[in-house]
């Protein structure tokens, strides 16, 4: 299970301008950006304030001895205090909330574009990848909004605040701590770069262990039945120790960017206290000028270091958010236009395909279908048959409209499917798959898929119908039962009869079986096919036929070959006539060989 390499997977650019692709999920939230900019702007005044607190605390009352000047000094600092902790609560609560709102619309947005996609997208995209950026990019983008964005800004304020405060104090100690700046800002950039990289990476290797993780859990049964245990762990440790090689690398860059800004940021500040102190003792600086300078420096370098640290957390924010992007961004290949045409009604269920020739994006040097035609009548059951890689589930796809054929035309009740609506077009459609797809739900949960409206008497009348009722009705809680993962607590055959009575439910005009029985044993066959005989009446019926009872009770069939219609008729017919019809038929429809061959001389 090599990891994807896929363009799309492994996007390269990445800066901070990405974070601003947000801004449109905050527009709703205006009120409560505005209310946490105003917390925030009180909270870096109010420090600001307390510098002069602090002078004012050390020139007029320590120093003059003036114990009023004290009390007045002292109940300012306290009312800042009181101002400030309020401040921050309210910075905090605002801040919090509009992260956590504005990273639930973010999943909200990013889980509606991926259904929107085609199915093309997926061939070339992992699952586990896909699930990567839904779960962990969102939730790390949750942390920069919620947190340290505001971490960013509310220091940045204070950087800038608190530069402004340092030119007010001394102006010639500040120009001391200007030159030293860049000292400062320079590992940043340099090293900032490097981290940038690393953090990419590490999302990435993250990604690969979710989809090695989910793609071996789906397959268990298959994974324990061929004690495959050993060799998954085995590579899924190799994909665990690859993240966390590429994690420590970052972590330890990371380290070394901030310790490197600490040390310079902390030997600046000695340095300029060592000039402060000799100014004080000259006296061209007062007490509570050098105490309110020493503040302000503080503020500044705990500033600087913070931003620092915060920035590796942007940097990761912005990778997140690229991936995000990219994924709202991607556009679906298959839309309704802009004004679509309506379907006919009643439905009839005429199915046709006029001379379609189709490549799947993946394979497009080879041909799945090749002037391919089809006219299928209203209530005509017909058969597909031919071997694997004929082009018969190529049919459905491009009935379903999944994909648009390269050339020709298929029509749904004489209507190009392209100029309608593709959910208008499915919503004729039912589909029962060779291997049902049951999610991790209850079992009346499982049929209403099929038509999400639909009331219990409903439910269980196409449970009934499709012989269903009676081993629903017989598990612990009846149809409310949680059938689990992938429906693990049915058989087969039940699975088989949930998925028909989930079509029976929907009532299509048009009902697509991949051979509904293939999998089954004799009694569960005769259950599935008496289910069938119910839901084929009065439609029209595609098959993909692998049983002999399929094809004998088909209005007629069609014998498919490297994605072409070689020959149609009865089984009967086409056993005396087409040669690959009639070694399909000793092969999958259990007829003697050498009967089938006779016939086709």
């Amino acid at each position: 299970m090599p990891p994807n390499t896929a363009s799309f997977d492994r996007p390269k650019g990445r800066n901070l301008r990405y974070l601003r692709r947000t801004a449109g999920f905050l527009k709703p939230y205006k009120a409560r950006v505005a209310a946490a900019v105003v917390a925030l702007l009180v909270t870096v005044g109010t420090g600001l304030a307390i510098g002069q607190g602090l002078k004012v605390l050390i020139d007029s009352g320590f120093a003059a001895g003036d114990a009023a000047a004290l009390d007045r000094a002292l109940l300012f600092l306290l009312s800042l205090a009181v101002i400030m902790a309020a401040g921050t609560f309210a910075r905090f609560y605002f801040v919090s909330w509009v992260g956590e709102r504005v990273v639930a619309d973010l999943r909200q947005a990013v889980f509606d574009r991926i259904l929107s996609l085609h199915t093309g997208f997926f061939e070339v995209t992992r699952t586990g990848e896909v699930l990567s950026r839904l779960t962990t990019d969102t939730t790390l983008l949750q942390t920069v909004i919620g947190s340290s964005a505001s971490v960013a800004l509310r220091n940045g304020l204070n950087l800038i605040g608190g530069l402004i405060m340092l030119f007010v104090t001394d102006p010639k100690l500040t120009g001391m701590v200007l030159l030293v700046v860049p000292l400062v800002v320079a590992p940043i950039m340099i090293f900032g770069r490097r981290v940038r990289r690393l953090s990419r990476a590490s999302q990435d290797r993250v990604a690969d262990v979710g989809a090695f993780a989910e793609e071996s859990i789906n397959a268990m049964r298959t994974v324990q039945a061929f004690t495959h245990e050993g060799v998954d762990q085995w590579r899924f440790a190799g994909e665990v120790e690859n993240a966390f090689t590429v994690a420590i690398s970052r972590i330890l860059m990371r380290g070394f960017l901030t310790s490197i800004v600490i040390l310079l940021v902390f030997a600046s500040i000695g340095f300029i206290l060592w000039v402060g102190g000799r100014d004080l003792q000259a006296g061209e600086i007062t007490g509570g000028e050098l105490t309110a300078f020493i503040f302000y420096a503080t503020m500044v370098a705990f500033s600087v270091g913070v931003i620092s640290e915060v920035y590796g957390e942007l940097q990761r924010a912005a990778g997140a958010t690229e991936r995000l992007i990219e994924l709202l961004e991607a556009e679906p290949e298959i839309v309704a236009p802009a004004n679509p045409a309506p379907l006919p009604e009643p439905a009839e269920g005429r199915v046709r395909f006029e001379d379609v020739t189709f490549h799947y994006p993946s394979r497009p040097d080879l041909p799945a279908l090749i002037g391919f035609s089809l006219d299928v009548q209203p209530g005509e059951t017909v058969a597909l048959v031919g071997p694997s890689g004929a082009g018969k589930s190529t049919v459905f796809q491009l009935l379903l409209r999944f994909y648009d054929p390269d050339s020709g035309r298929i029509a749904l009740d004489g209507l190009d499917i392209r100029t309608a609506d593709p959910q208008a077009v499915r919503a004729r459609y039912a589909l029962v798959p060779q291997d049902p797809v049951i999610f991790g739900a209850d079992a009346l949960e499982n049929i209403r898929y099929g038509r999400p409206d639909a009331d219990e008497a409903a439910v269980r009348a196409a449970a009934e119908a499709a012989a269903a009722a009676e081993f629903i009705d017989q598990l612990p809680d009846g149809f409310a039962t949680f059938l689990g993962e992938k429906g693990a607590r049915l058989s087969g055959g039940q699975r088989q009869r949930l998925s028909l009575a989930r079509a029976l439910l929907r009532d299509p005009s048009v009902l697509l079986l991949d051979e509904a029985t293939s999998a089954l044993d004799a009694e569960n066959e005769r259950l599935v096919q008496q289910a069938l005989e119910k839901l084929k009446a009065g439609r029209t019926t595609l098959v993909i036929a692998h049983r002999l009872a399929t094809v004998v009770n088909a209005d007629r069939i069609i014998v498919m070959d490297q994605g072409r219609a070689v020959a149609s008729g009865s089984h009967a017919e086409l056993l005396q006539s087409n040669r690959l019809y009639a070694r399909l038929a000793a092969l999958q429809f259990d007829v003697d060989l050498r009967e089938a061959e006779q016939a086709a001389e």
